[in-house]
C-alpha cells in the first residue's frame, strides 16, 4: 500500500513507434511481420558519440529515455534509479560468448563481459546523470518492470526519498527471437499488428523491444501526467481475476463502475488473452483497453502500458487503437492496468487524474 499518491512528472519512450513522441498512441505504425526492432532517435543528440560507440543499443536507449524523463520533470538528480529488465544486455552477452567460442577461449574481450550484466543499464544511467543515490535492478521476466516500480514506491514511503527514476528496458536479438520462437512465444505470420488481438485465435504474439523511463515524485507539478494511487503484485495458480480486482479496488475505496478503462495486456496469444476475456462481461467491452498491439511483446512491455495509461489521462482521451472495440473514449479519470505473465505472475496498477 502506498502511503501517499506518487506523481508521474516525466516520461521518455523508445519503441517500435516514433521515438520520444506520443504519435505512436494517436497514429501508430502498423507492421506485418512477427519481429520488429526499435525506431531509434539520433543518439548523438543525447550522448557523446565517443562514449556512445562503446554502448549497446539497449544501454543507449535507456540513457536517452532517462534523460528525457528527467528533463521533462525539472528534477536535476533523482533520489533513486531503479530498472526492470527481463533479458538485460543480451546482445553484449552474445558477443562475448561468440568471441569465446570462435577464439577457443583465448584473447577474451572483457568489455563485452563487463557490459553484459543486467545491472549495466541502471549503472550507465547513473553515470550519465551523475547520480550516486540508491541504484537497483530487477530481473523477473514478465514482471521485471512491476517489481522495479513497486520498489520505487516502497522507497518513496521513506522521508529521505522524494523522487525516483524507474525504467523498463529490453532488447530482442535475432538469435533470441529464434530461441523463444521454439517455445511458441511468437506467431509464424502477423499480417496486421494493430489488429493482432482480433485475428484468428492462435498461440504466440509478435516480438519487439523498447525502453520506457518514468520520473516519479511525491509532489505534483504543471507537467504531471497522472498519479499512481496503488500497485499490487501476486503470484497465483488458477486465480479468480475478478475477485483479485474487486479486492484491490475495495482497499482503495473504489468499485468496478468507478473504473473508466481496464487496460489489459492482451497480445494476440490465445492463452494469454483468455485470462482477460473473462472480465469482458463484468466491465463491458467499451471499458477494455489494449496496448501491446501498438508496442508489441517484450518482457517489460508493461512499462509501455503505464506510459499509455498516464498519457491518455493527461491528454483526456483514449485513442481508438488503445481500445478493444476501436472506439475512442474521452476524459478518462481512472485507469486500472491489469497484466499477467504466463498465468502465474499478476499485477495491478491504479492511476488517477491529478
Amino acid at each position: 500500500m502506498i502511503k501517499n499518491p506518487i506523481y508521474i512528472n516525466g516520461i521518455g519512450v523508445i519503441s517500435i513507434q516514433e521515438p520520444l513522441s506520443d504519435d505512436g498512441l494517436l497514429n501508430p505504425i502498423n507492421y506485418n511481420k512477427p519481429y520488429v526492432r526499435c525506431l531509434d532517435p539520433k543518439f548523438k543528440d543525447y550522448i557523446n558519440p565517443m562514449v556512445a560507440r562503446r554502448m549497446s543499443p539497449i544501454v543507449k536507449r535507456a540513457i536517452v529515455t532517462a534523460k528525457y524523463a528527467v528533463k521533462q520533470s525539472g528534477i536535476d538528480n533523482p533520489d533513486a534509479i531503479i530498472t526492470g529488465t527481463g533479458l538485460g544486455c543480451v546482445q553484449d552477452t552474445e558477443k562475448f560468448l561468440d568471441a569465446m567460442i570462435r577464439n577457443e577461449e583465448k584473447f577474451m574481450q572483457p568489455a563485452f563481459f563487463i557490459q553484459s550484466t543486467h545491472n549495466t543499464i541502471s549503472s550507465q544511467i547513473a553515470i550519465n546523470l551523475g547520480c550516486k543515490a540508491y541504484n537497483n535492478t530487477f530481473i523477473h521476466r514478465g514482471v521485471s518492470f512491476e517489481n522495479a516500480l513497486f520498489d520505487a514506491l516502497l522507497q518513496m514511503n521513506k522521508p529521505q526519498f522524494s523522487s525516483a527514476l524507474v525504467t523498463g528496458s529490453d532488447e530482442m536479438t535475432p538469435s533470441y527471437f529464434k530461441l523463444l520462437k521454439r517455445l511458441n512465444y511468437w506467431k509464424d505470420e502477423v499480417p496486421d499488428t494493430l489488429n493482432i488481438v482480433h485475428g484468428k485465435e492462435s498461440i504466440g504474439s509478435f516480438a519487439t523491444e523498447g525502453s520506457v523511463s518514468f520520473m516519479l515524485a511525491k509532489s505534483k507539478t504543471s507537467n504531471s501526467y497522472a498519479k499512481i494511487v496503488d500497485v499490487d503484485l501476486k503470484y497465483m495458480n488458477n486465480p479468480d481475476s475478478l475477485d483479485y480486482i474487486v479486492r484491490f479496488l475495495k482497499q482503495n475505496e473504489l468499485e468496478i463502475n468507478d473504473v473508466d478503462v481496464l487496460l489489459t495486456g492482451m497480445n494476440g496469444d490465445v492463452e494469454n488473452d483468455n485470462v482477460y476475456k473473462t472480465l469482458f462481461s463484468t466491465f463491458g467491452e467499451d471499458k477494455i483497453g489494449i496496448y501491446r498491439n501498438v508496442c508489441g511483446e517484450f518482457y517489460t512491455s508493461s512499462a509501455y502500458g503505464l506510459y499509455a495509461a498516464a498519457t491518455c489521462i493527461n491528454m483526456s482521451i483514449v485513442p481508438k487503437y488503445l481500445k478493444y472495440n476501436f472506439v475512442e473514449k474521452k476524459d478518462p479519470k481512472i485507469i486500472l492496468i491489469y497484466n499477467h505473465f504466463k498465468s502465474k505472475d499478476y499485477s495491478l496498477i491504479l492511476l488517477k487524474k491529478c
